[in-house]
C-alpha cells in the first residue's frame, strides 16, 4: 500500500510534494545528484535540478492519482516546456554555470488511492 497523503486541507499541494520527494528519492538512487528542488524565479519553477556527471538535467515532476485529466505526462503542455527552458537558463546564469550538456527530463508519478505508485522515468522528454 502506498503512503500517499490522505485527501483534506492542502491535499493537491502535500501530494505534489510528495510526489517530488518519490521522484527525487528515485533519481538519486539511479545515480543522480540533486543539486536544488523547487528553484523560483520570474520565469518559473524547477522541481529538480540535478547532475549525471557533467549533464545538468532539469526534471518536471507530475503526480496524478487518476486518470481524468489525462496521464501525468500528458500534463506537460508546450507551454510548461516553454517556462521550464527559460527557468534553466536562469538557473544557469545565476549559479555561474559555464557551457554545459543539458537534459530536460519528466519523472510521473500515478498513484490511485490505495495502491502502490508507479514511478515513470522519462529521460530526454522534450
Amino acid at each position: 500500500m502506498n503512503d500517499a497523503p490522505n485527501h483534506g486541507a492542502l491535499w493537491r499541494q502535500t501530494f505534489g510534494r510528495w510526489g517530488e520527494d518519490l521522484a527525487a528519492r528515485r533519481l538519486q538512487d539511479a545515480g543522480l545528484v540533486l543539486l536544488d528542488r523547487n528553484w523560483h524565479c520570474r520565469e518559473g519553477e524547477l522541481d529538480l535540478v540535478l547532475s549525471e556527471g557533467a549533464r545538468v538535467v532539469f526534471c518536471e515532476v507530475k503526480t496524478r492519482s487518476g486518470t481524468e485529466y489525462g496521464s501525468p505526462a500528458e500534463s506537460v503542455t508546450q507551454e510548461k516546456i516553454d517556462r521550464v527552458h527559460r527557468a534553466a537558463m536562469r538557473w544557469l546564469r545565476e549559479h555561474h554555470v559555464g557551457w554545459c550538456r543539458v537534459r530536460y527530463d519528466v519523472v510521473t508519478v500515478y498513484a490511485p488511492r490505495g495502491e502502490d505508485p508507479v514511478v515513470q522515468h522519462i529521460r530526454g522528454a522534450f
